[in-house]
């Protein structure tokens, strides 16, 4: 990768790293040209208790950006997290194919909201933000939910399901960042990344 297309995207001269085991958020920033290295936060932390959506996805992005920057004073690290909203329902990974198809049966039909917070961390320095999409699902039957749910891709989405994958001929329309349904809104995170560089 070119210098110049890996500034397009972070021009701050500590490194960039990614806190996220998503394959989905990696791709994305790969996509945008940045020049990053990823580490695994470790496990998902509970939800912050009563807290709504735009509040809790960027408490958990900053819990996780947080435990990665305490072993890297040296780099400019971002944390992320995603939850779907439906009708004040809080969606976030299903344990298994049965918890997908039951979340999959709320959403369809109906709009919902995507919320991923993102959180920057540079030593004691730290900004956070939160991205809203909302999503149009088609009304699906009983058999295309068993299908999708059996076929492993909502395992590890909120909300059961991939935009980018099986799951985009589902989709009847999104309103907002596209990126952020996927897992990482690049616009939004790019802004704060200025604030560092």
């Amino acid at each position: 990768m070119s210098r110049e297309r890996a500034r397009l995207f972070w021009r701050g001269r500590a490194p960039l790293v990614l806190a996220s085991a998503s394959p989905r958020r990696v791709a994305l920033l790969r996509q945008a040209g940045a020049a990053f290295t990823v580490v695994d936060p470790g496990p998902d932390r509970a939800w912050p208790g009563e807290a709504p959506a735009r509040h809790g996805v960027r408490a958990l992005a900053l819990d996780k950006a947080r435990r990665v920057a305490a072993a890297r004073a040296d780099a400019v690290v971002i944390g992320a997290d995603t939850v779907v909203i439906s009708r004040g329902r809080r969606f976030g990974k299903p344990a298994d194919a049965a918890e997908a198809e039951a979340m999959l049966r709320s959403l369809h039909g109906r709009r919902h909201e995507v919320w991923t917070g993102i959180a920057v961390v540079q030593g004691a320095e730290q900004r956070t933000a939160a991205e809203c999409t909302v999503v149009r699902m088609a009304r699906l039957d009983g058999r295309d939910l068993e299908e999708y749910a059996a076929s492993g891709e909502p395992l590890d989405k909120a909300g059961a399901y991939a935009i980018q994958g099986l799951a985009m001929q589902f989709i009847r329309g999104i309103e907002g960042d596209y990126a952020n349904v996927v897992g990482l809104p690049l616009a939004r995170l790019r802004a704060l990344l200025r604030e560092f560089a």
